[in-house]
């Protein structure tokens, strides 16, 4: 299998580093990327188009085809605003606890407002969001040990949030003729699960898709790199 890999928010292509080892020692070719606004590719402004745009570019610049696409969390709008410029290289779309969102409307349109209020207050005057470290211990990190977390912690980058903001035209989507699958890990806790749900909140709007059901949380790349692989491999399989 050939994985292109898309990371969510606050994170950088390292955060792939462990599950990539594990895929490509199983014989699988990886491909990740740092989307423009984190890590070494900062940039408040940056857009979404811009974003989706850097995906695109990186398959065709390396004639890439047959591929896996996989979303984690906000990658999972990437790569849907992403996947209709690219159609005939795509194999399949992953999507790991990931955001899939309707058509005009934004990524920040879902998420709850018990967690929103205070992320706009914690916003910097650049516009990005630095990530306390209680939150994504206990929120992102949950399946962890501490120092799992501090070292997952230390790759993160403040993230830009006008982006997120913004109405996407998904035209073009729902019709794609590439086959879907939700990979869900249950141990979840980024949000009040009264309020939102990946699954079935967010995998409902995929339509026809397989779903892959594994434990642990949102940062298993960190937590369970294997057993992400694992679950990436029994999601993008024929």
């Amino acid at each position: 299998m050939r994985f292109v890999l898309v990371h969510g928010s606050w994170h950088d292509a390292r955060c792939w580093g462990a599950v990539r080892d594990f895929l490509e020692t199983q014989g699988h070719e990886t491909h990740a990327l740092t989307l423009p606004g984190n890590g070494e590719r900062a940039n408040p402004a940056v857009t979404m188009s811009e974003t989706a745009r850097a995906v695109t570019d990186f398959i065709e610049e390396r004639d890439l085809r047959d591929v896996i696409l996989v979303g984690h969390s906000f990658g999972g709008a990437v790569v849907q605003l992403a996947a209709p410029g690219v159609p005939g290289r795509l194999k399949r779309l992953v999507f790991y606890n990931a955001y899939v969102i309707e058509h005009g409307r934004s990524v920040f349109s879902y998420v709850p407002e018990s967690v929103a209020g205070a992320f706009q207050a914690l916003a910097s005057p650049d516009g990005t969001l630095t990530l306390p470290f209680a939150f994504f211990r206990d929120h992102l990190m949950n399946d962890a040990d501490h120092a799992t977390a501090v070292a997952a912690y230390a790759l993160l980058s403040p993230e830009p949030l006008a982006r997120s903001a913004e109405p996407l035209d998904l035209t073009g989507f729902d019709t794609l003729p590439v086959p879907r699958s939700y990979l869900y890990a249950y141990g979840d806790n980024v949000f009040p699960a009264a309020e939102f749900t990946w699954h079935p909140g967010m995998s409902k709007r995929l339509g026809d898709f397989r779903l892959v059901v594994i434990p642990g949380g949102h940062e298993l790349m960190f937590s369970d790199p294997k057993a992400l692989g694992r679950g990436l491999v029994t999601a993008g399989q024929d």
